[in-house]
């Protein structure tokens, strides 16, 4: 059976990338990621891919100075010589305008360290904090045109300690966001994730979730 074809774009470091290199590197894994895109030059994630024998590349925004059209059909070019499938959110932090996600509709993805549609943007650990909720987490959901919007595909939820800064907080949900991006790509890449327009219907065997993603109390 042939592999989902997936294209990574990032920012910086890369850690969620490599949590998709090592979900990839086994046998029974339902895609592989045939390049790693960046925006900037010295992100270490593209390191990470290179270690890992992925071919890279980089289309730097700073190459098209006001001209974003051509910074996102230049990416959208790359993407396509490479055979993506699917496009993965992995750290890339340019807003994606309303052309490049109908260019990739239904077949891209992000993921974001919060309970979706709860503290969209950015410094989210520290706001939900500050909200006082006992739960936060992380969310892989297509994307759509608005920020941090579209159908979830799943979620990974981490409960908020007694003493927990954002630091703390914001580790434990990593782990968690580690486990979870994977889990939400088999499920695309097994067919038993579909779009049904503003929701992602689950259907199939029940796929067991790593513990990480269930912490107990």
């Amino acid at each position: 059976m042939s592999k989902l074809k997936l294209g990574v774009l990032i920012s910086g470091r890369g850690s969620n990338l490599q949590a998709l290199i090592d979900a990839c590197a086994a046998a029974d894994f339902p895609a592989e990621i045939v390049l790693v895109l960046s925006n900037k030059a010295d992100a270490f994630g593209l390191e990470r891919a290179s270690s890992a024998g992925i071919p890279t590349a980089v289309v730097s925004h700073r190459d098209f100075p006001g001209d974003k059209p051509a910074f996102e059909a230049a990416m959208d070019g790359k993407l396509r010589d490479a055979g993506v499938e699917l496009v993965c959110l992995a750290g890339f932090m340019r807003l994606l305008s309303p052309w490049f996600v109908g260019r990739w509709q239904d077949r891209l993805i992000n993921i974001h360290p919060s309970l979706l549609p709860s503290f969209k943007g950015l410094d989210t650990h520290q706001r939900a904090l500050d909200a006082g909720v006992r739960f936060h987490g992380c969310t892989v959901h297509v994307v759509r045109p608005a920020m941090d919007d579209g159908p979830i595909i799943a979620q990974a939820a981490v409960p908020v300690l007694p003493g927990d800064d954002a630091d703390r907080l914001a580790e434990r949900v990593l782990a968690c966001e580690h486990a979870l991006y994977p889990h939400a790509v088999r499920l695309l890449a097994e067919g038993r994730a579909r779009v049904e327009g503003d929701r992602v219907v689950i259907g199939g065997p029940a796929v067991e979730v790593p513990a990480v993603i269930n912490p107990p109390l």
